[in-house]
């Protein structure tokens, strides 16, 4: 990365392990202090969260039901610089839940997140998440009969 956006690139580092933090600890008000108050979310099945409390309320509600005692797995890959406010990075996770020793693969996401430096903090303005998956068995004989 480049150097002159070390310190940065650290607090986004950061901003990241405590999205993450959050999420292990079921603590929907920590995680929507990891975004700006008028964020974008789009869950990995193309839901649309609007705004840092729909985005707290609705992540508290799965660690409440479905999703309690699940913990985050995940890396960011890539941090790119759009200006000295803003950068988009994008990160590697899966979610492995409380009885699980490993996520499985099938649960693997990629999520793209732009960033933006609000009073001296890196927030998360838009995120959208998307399983990692090869070909579906469709895709696979359409690119059979294109050759």
């Amino acid at each position: 990365m480049e150097t002159k956006h070390a310190q940065d690139i650290q607090e986004i580092e950061a901003l990241f392990r405590n999205l993450k933090f959050a999420w292990d600890s079921g603590d929907g008000t920590a995680y929507g202090t990891c975004f700006t108050e008028d964020a974008d979310y789009v869950t990995f099945q193309g839901e649309h969260l609007q705004g840092r409390k729909a985005i707290a309320e609705t992540h508290q509600e799965l660690w409440n039901g479905v999703l309690r005692g699940s913990t985050l797995e995940g890396e960011i890959k890539k941090i790119r610089f759009i200006s000295p406010e803003t950068a988009i990075f994008h990160g590697l996770g899966a979610v492995k839940l409380r009885w699980q020793k490993s996520a499985p693969s099938k649960r693997d996401s990629i999520n793209t997140n732009i960033v933006v430096k609000q009073n001296g903090r890196w927030v998360i303005a838009a995120f959208q998440n998307g399983r990692i998956s090869g070909p579906n068995l469709m895709q696979k004989i359409f690119m059979k009969l294109s050759k």
